[in-house]
């Protein structure tokens, strides 16, 4: 199959989507393109969540500030799938958790040359790319049902002449919080920062949730603040703390928006700090 990413909301997906069929017949299916526009962060922490529920694909990922300018397009293969991106930081973190290790995966650039628009690289480059992947890995591996082997996707990737190896792509590394830890060892403070708002305005943090999962309450940025593990554990409208799917710490509201009520946005400094207060 052939995944679909991108902050392009409608109709330009749709384009995308004529492209790829001109080529292939493979299965499409949308990830999302509804992304935080022009935000290769968000787009990378999203992805690293989503695509290791997928089957070996080839994933198409464009929210490509930089389109028309120097900076390169890539194709990465991540242990048994492929990641058709710009170079901008947003394909290598989700490389990562598809891959088995970080020598299982290797980068290619694509050369794109005069495409149709400096504007719509999605259709003109991105696109093309990901369909012809597909169908070059699809003859080397011989359509394996269980996906082609890593050796059979560096080979037919090696065998497309306009991919040549990246010698320095962007990566993009999550901050990593600051954890504070008394004379015992536990956790008194964590110094962290906001990845992600989702469409529920649930606020997503870098911290991981084992650093709370004990806890009944913990002060946010100074404010007591209950942790529970579903939202229903506390009133319509009140404000908790909880670890979502993706094992990170979120701050949110039952029936509201935890980034409203908390005042918090993506790249923001939050403070979790232990309280011994008990249900």
């Amino acid at each position: 199959m052939i995944t679909l990413t991108s902050d392009f909301g409608s109709p330009y997906p749709a384009a995308m989507k004529g492209v790829i069929r001109r080529h292939t017949s493979a299965e499409l299916i949308d990830v999302a393109h509804d992304l935080p526009r022009g935000d290769p962060r968000a787009a990378a922490f999203w992805l690293r969540f989503v695509l290791p529920e997928f089957p070996p694909a080839v994933h198409c990922a464009v929210v490509d500030p930089g389109v028309g300018t120097g900076r390169d397009a890539l194709v990465i293969r991540a242990g048994s799938h492929v990641i058709v991106a710009p170079d901008n930081g947003l394909a290598l973190p989700p490389s990562r958790a598809l891959a088995a290790d970080e020598t299982d995966v290797d980068v290619w650039s694509i050369a794109a040359e005069d495409p149709e628009s400096a504007t719509f690289h999605g259709r003109d480059v991105f696109a093309p790319t990901a369909a012809r992947v597909h169908e070059a890995v699809v003859d080397e591996s011989g359509d394996a049902p269980d996906g082609a082997t890593p050796l059979a996707i560096d080979d037919a990737l090696a065998g497309m002449a306009d991919l040549t190896a990246a010698a320095d792509p962007v990566d993009l590394v999550f901050p990593e919080p600051s954890v504070e830890r008394d004379d015992g060892g536990d956790v008194t403070g964590v110094d962290g920062e906001v990845l992600a708002i989702d469409r529920f305005g649930n606020v997503i943090t870098n911290v991981p949730g084992a650093l709370v999962r004990d806890r009944d309450w913990v002060r946010v940025d100074g404010d007591l603040t209950p942790v529970v593990e579903t939202f229903g554990a506390v009133d319509s409208g009140e404000r908790l703390v909880t670890v979502g799917s993706h094992g990170y710490v979120e701050c949110d509201v039952n029936d509201g928006r935890g980034d409203g009520a908390f005042d918090m946005r993506p790249g923001d400094a939050v403070r979790f700090v232990a309280d011994n207060v008990s249900l």
